[in-house]
């Protein structure tokens, strides 16, 4: 289990935006980002559809070949040649299994 070492709020352009630290490392909230851009209640659609993305996959798995030692590429690969099709949609279930691939 990770140890919580801080929890910070930083103001950028009057909203203000969480970032966690956990073992040295700082995690910028998303949600608090997407709210600003719109209301709470589309805050949630706002980060399914940049997920959903076929570049913000990749960076993603670019990300993880280069810090995770026991990333899946193959299985990630699947994911990412679905992403940005019409027809990709992150469900509940996908989510989970895109984290037992990757670190963070």
């Amino acid at each position: 289990m990770h140890n919580l070492n801080s929890v910070a709020k930083i103001n950028v352009k009057d909203t203000e935006i969480t970032i966690i630290s956990v073992e040295e490392r700082d995690y910028i909230s998303l949600t608090d980002m997407a709210n600003a851009k719109e209301s709470e209640s589309r805050a949630a659609d706002i980060i399914k559809n940049w997920l959903r993305g076929r570049y913000t996959l990749e960076f993603l798995g670019t990300w993880e070949q280069i810090n995770n030692p026991s990333f899946k590429v193959v299985e990630f690969d699947h994911f990412k040649s679905q992403a940005g099709l019409p027809s990709f949609v992150l469900s509940v279930m996908k989510p989970m299994f895109l984290m037992s691939l990757c670190l963070g």
